[in-house]
């Protein structure tokens, strides 16, 4: 059973030490980091790449609800928030959090959230796996051609996107990275996010492999915008991209993206 990787953010020491006990507790939690601060928190995100992360809403410097509000959904892990006062809960929700835990917290209210965890893990697991079979089935699907006659789908060089009643056209040179969002995809460029109306795994087939690499299940990254890439002292990679976003690289992918780049394994 892979354990999932824990990280607990507060500022109070005591805290911390209650939710990582409740957390030993739970035989599959593992806390891979303590931190007191939201700067100490985004380092440990990139360092550590952890699964869920127990949120302090009130930190000294920057909240805990700004931070998960700054790092947004492609970069942070799940959050749940902790917190001592009861009207933080619809802020949190509104952040995407699986849930919010009341101080003192409750052994019961915290085994809730863990199993809140545990599904939406293992639903995103299972999504990682259909992606992966929906793309070999696209490629049976494809009635084999002879090679003299194989004529390849024309790669994209650019894309239109909709803003209010005008198509304004992207070029891929200026995507950093790609990031699925149900049935639309979205384009970052230049720090700002563009939907388009397409399916990541439809996309990809037209996108230059020479440039642009599926490094997770749902993100695609333009190796010429990768700035870096991170190592973790679990054997995890993050890269980093021109535009500052830090993107995990999925262990299925690690190795094709690793070789793109040139990096040794």
């Amino acid at each position: 059973m892979t354990a999932i990787r824990v990280l607990v953010v507060d500022d109070e020491p005591l805290a911390r030490e209650g939710v990582r006990l409740l957390a030993e507790r739970e035989p599959d939690l593992a806390v891979v980091g303590e931190c007191g601060s939201a700067g100490e928190a985004e380092l440990a995100i990139t360092a550590l790449a952890p699964d869920v992360m127990f949120l302090d809403v009130q930190l000294p410097g920057e909240s805990g609800l700004a931070l998960a509000a700054r790092l947004g959904r492609e970069r942070a892990p799940l959050v749940v928030c902790v917190t001592a006062y009861e009207e933080h809960a619809v802020r949190a929700f509104e952040l995407h959090a699986v849930d919010y835990l009341l101080k003192p917290v409750d052994p019961g209210r915290f085994a809730d959230a863990v199993e809140r965890v545990r599904r939406l893990l293992a639903a995103a697991a299972r999504a990682e796996a259909h992606d992966r079979l929906l793309a070999a089935l696209d490629a049976l699907r494809a009635p084999p051609t002879p090679p003299s006659e194989a004529v390849a789908a024309p790669l994209l060089e650019r894309l239109s996107v909709r803003v209010g009643d005008r198509l304004m056209v992207v070029r891929l040179a200026d995507v950093d990275w790609i990031a699925a969002d149900g049935d639309y995809v979205r384009l970052h460029v230049a720090g700002k996010g563009a939907l388009v109306r397409a399916r990541m795994v439809q996309l990809e087939h037209r996108l230059d492999p020479r440039h642009f690499l599926r490094v997770h299940r749902s993100a695609i990254a333009n190796l010429d915008a990768v700035r870096s890439v991170e190592v973790g002292g679990n054997g995890d990679y993050v890269l980093r991209m021109r535009d500052g976003s830090r993107i995990r690289i999925s262990r299925s992918y690690r190795d094709a993206v690793l070789a793109a780049l040139g990096a040794a394994l």
